[in-house]
């Protein structure tokens, strides 16, 4: 891949934004497509049309295997050394963890190293029913998770699992990462796809300001004092207070009817 191909594409379905990382068959997560996906993220966030955001990879034939490791000492030249060439990418998965539209990553076949470090960093997970592996397997370089991944996977699947996963190198699949609650949903490789979409729709008919709100409570809410999470959630019922959307739902709850939410809610 040259610097001037495209690393990622994005294909528009209605409200929802997909984000394709264009790199068949191993969609390797070039250093092209980090600076790429860090200019894409905020201009999906600023944008109003775009509602929620899928990530898959190319083809549906593997989500990722990580980073593509011919490229590190390139990187750390250009990017100004080994820290910041993973800060970038610690920034990066930071700015989708926090965005204010969900976001769903739909893992297939391979979901090595950071392609499991990133959906990590996504607010759902979809993982197929046949032939995902699915896994940090630094351990088998030398080295260590270095894009928040030990950080996430202990968060989300607890520190027995984590370590099972990580100092063992293990590549679990997507029945086995539902149990340990590594995924939400598991479907067949033919409707893997669909599912999500369908999924992003779902979300992207619900109230934008809620939406923000909610994913801002529990995400930063998660690890901090309960007062803290308290007032970050009373600040998302203020925001939301006055906007239409909140004046739409009292009113389709009264009058027994789906709410619209697909006007402005300002």
């Amino acid at each position: 891949m040259s610097s001037s191909d495209p690393a990622l594409l994005v294909e528009r379905d209605g409200p929802v934004a997909i984000i394709i990382i264009d790199d068949a068959p191993w969609n390797r997560m070039t250093l092209e497509f980090i600076d790429q996906l860090e200019v894409l993220i905020p201009e999906l966030e600023e944008d109003a049309s775009v509602r929620a955001i899928v990530i898959r990879g190319a083809q549906e034939q593997n989500f990722s295997v990580g980073m593509n490791l011919k490229q590190f000492v390139q990187g750390a030249q250009v990017k100004g050394g080994v820290d910041a060439l993973l800060d970038q990418r610690l920034q990066v998965l930071s700015r989708i963890e926090n965005l204010k539209k969900p976001v769903i990553a739909v893992m297939c076949g391979y979901c090595l190293g950071g392609g499991l470090e990133l959906p990590l960093a996504c607010h759902f997970r979809f993982a197929a029913q046949e032939g995902a592996q699915i896994g940090l397997p630094e351990m088998d370089l030398g080295t260590v998770p270095a894009w928040g991944g030990s950080a996430r996977l202990s968060r989300c699947v607890g520190r027995d699992h984590a370590l099972d996963m990580i100092l063992r190198g293990k590549k679990i699949s997507g029945p086995r990462a539902l149990e340990i609650g590594l995924v939400n949903e598991v479907w067949p490789n033919d409707l893997l796809q669909s599912k999500a979409i369908e999924l992003a729709h779902e979300l992207s008919s619900q109230p934008p300001l809620a939406i923000e709100g909610v994913l801002k409570a529990v995400i930063q809410g998660e690890f901090v004092p309960l007062a803290t999470a308290i007032n970050l959630e009373r600040e998302a019922v203020n925001k939301t207070a006055a906007s239409k959307h909140r004046a739409e739902g009292m009113q389709a709850f009264i009058e027994k009817r789906k709410p619209d939410f697909s006007t402005d809610p300002v």
